[in-house]
């Protein structure tokens, strides 16, 4: 290990290109790890980005931390290790027995200062659905742009929210039907800029045949937005105002949409898609209350006697059962990363796609997967809304 300490040495610095951990021994702590520099305000930094399933993980650590850190990865979790900077590209192969293989090559890749300067760059720029410098109509309505596509800079965050949510419906985008109009129900829309960004792509970009209800309490809101609808003549998107638990629709749903639906609001969103039969779920939960309130377990009190860990706790398992509760009802269910958690703690996505036809491996909970979820929130006295209401 020696030898590995000496190159870590050497390659983390500014002129490191980037750092890839494949050929892992424990997927579930993490299937691959990539790390680059960057530069923050207390200096130079390396930025690991750990990908385990579906999620993606984000953080940031000093030379000393990042050399112990490889240094533990590859002596209990990778096989390979790929090391490349401007001049030297080196690979390191672990045999099942620990010994180690590294071979180095010379390069000639060289970089500019200006390429240096914009690799080490915190948020490096990436090719979003919209892009900065094009003008788009609702994002200037919202001051999102100015009318000559420039983010305004309080803005910026909430440009690359709208990216992301983005970039999920493109996901499931195949799930949804082609040969008639697309009905998509946004419930708690609240000022609406991701409902304006999703009538945007499926109409605008992806010219699909659309149609989207967002519905809010708040009747100032409500107003303002179908205001803006009319005028930038988006002429199937329209705005309600009413409660989740009472809303009423007259034909078949395709997408039920809950972004930051407060507490049980998600629940009563979740339980109107599944009674739908909505063929898509995005809820991104909020202010998860009601299962802090309700544990009781005397084996996990010396955890649970912490309030603030016993609230992000419960928020955690609150989600995490009601995907369970979704898988229940015939639909493959993924928790993601909505946004990076440094702009926000409200940052899971719950995604739930139908299932069709054949169940497949791993698809709807067996009779003993669904008794582990029953025993699950026994042990933690817990009865969830969305239990009750399915």
């Amino acid at each position: 290990m020696e030898e590995l300490r000496e190159i870590f040495q050497r390659m983390l610095n500014q002129d490191l290109i980037g750092i890839t951990l494949s050929n892992t021994r424990d997927a579930e702590r993490a299937a691959k790890v990539k790390i680059r520099p960057v530069r923050m305000k207390g200096g130079l930094f390396f930025q690991e980005t750990l990908y385990r399933g579906v999620q993606v993980f984000h953080s940031n650590h000093t030379k000393e931390e990042m050399q112990e850190r490889l240094s533990g990865y590859l002596s209990d979790c990778f096989r390979q290790a790929q090391m490349r900077n401007a001049g030297e590209e080196i690979t390191v192969l672990v045999s099942k027995r620990g010994r180690l293989s590294i071979k180095s090559r010379q390069c000639r890749e060289k970089q500019t200062e200006e390429q240096k300067a914009a690799d080490l760059s915190h948020d490096r720029s990436r090719k979003y659905i919209l892009q900065e410098g094009e003008p788009v109509d609702f994002l200037v309505e919202l001051g999102v742009q100015s009318p000559d596509g420039r983010i305004l800079k309080a803005k910026y965050d909430k440009f690359r929210q709208i990216n992301r949510y983005l970039e999920f419906i493109r996901d499931i985008l195949d799930k949804l039907p082609a040969d008639r109009t697309i009905r998509i129900v946004d419930f708690g829309c609240g000022k609406s800029y991701l409902t304006f960004a999703m009538y945007y792509y499926l109409h605008q970009l992806e010219h699909r045949d659309v149609r989207v209800t967002g519905l809010d309490l708040k009747t100032e809101v409500i107003k303002n937005c179908g205001r803006l609808a009319k005028r930038l003549q988006y002429e199937k998107l329209d705005f309600r105002e009413g409660d989740i638990s009472s809303f009423q629709d007259d034909g078949k749903v395709d997408m039920v949409v809950s972004l930051h639906a407060c507490d049980r609001a998600t629940d009563y969103a979740l339980e109107k898609a599944v009674k739908w039969g909505a063929e898509v779920i995005l809820a991104v939960p909020c202010c998860q209350h009601e299962l802090n309130g309700q544990i009781r377990c005397d084996l996990l009190q010396p955890i649970f006697k912490y309030g603030l860990i016993k609230e992000r706790m419960a928020a955690l398992i609150t989600d995490a059962l009601r995907a369970d509760l979704l898988e229940k009802k015939g639909y493959d269910t993924q928790i993601l990363e909505f946004i990076d958690m440094e702009h926000t703690p409200k940052n899971l996505l719950i995604r739930a796609v139908k299932r069709r036809g054949m169940r497949p491996k791993g698809g709807i909970l067996s009779e003993e997967k669904s008794g582990a979820l029953d025993l699950a929130m026994e042990f933690l006295q817990v009865n969830p809304t969305l239990k009750e209401l399915l």
